[in-house]
């Protein structure tokens, strides 16, 4: 079912953003943007590191963030029909780990494997649902 889909960025959960923007920046040489949060709980400032081969890295703040829990790959949806593509997949067998909900500029579910490994998918905002 996501076999046609490019994956579009890879996600991970880190304690310290700051300390993951030097690192990244300054020890491993990637373009990184800080995009602000919007303020709430859990909408700090999360970063966005640029890879060459053309798969963004993405950093969400998470004090309580443990190595393992991350990271997250998201695959990309580029033509639409996330409700369909996250329902057929609920009934092949895949959890709902993060129901569907608005993420940075669309739209993502997280689910996981029979080992509980988890996989988002993603649909920008500009593609109908």
């Amino acid at each position: 079912m996501l076999g046609r889909y490019a994956i579009g960025n890879i996600v991970y959960y880190v304690s310290d953003v700051d300390r993951t923007e030097a690192f990244y920046r300054d020890t491993l040489g990637l373009s990184v943007d800080r995009v602000p949060g919007d303020g709430s709980e859990h909408g700090g400032d999360f970063l966005i590191a640029h890879t060459a081969g053309g798969i963004d890295l993405i950093f969400f703040g998470n004090p309580e963030a443990k190595a393992g829990q991350s990271p997250i790959i998201v695959f990309t949806l580029a033509e639409g029909g996330i409700d369909g593509i996250v329902e057929g997949l609920a009934k092949k067998g895949a959890t709902i780990v993060t129901p569907l909900s608005e993420a940075p500029g669309g739209w993502s579910a997280d689910l996981g494997d029979p080992d509980g490994h988890v996989f988002s998918v993603y649909q920008s905002e500009e593609i109908p649902r």
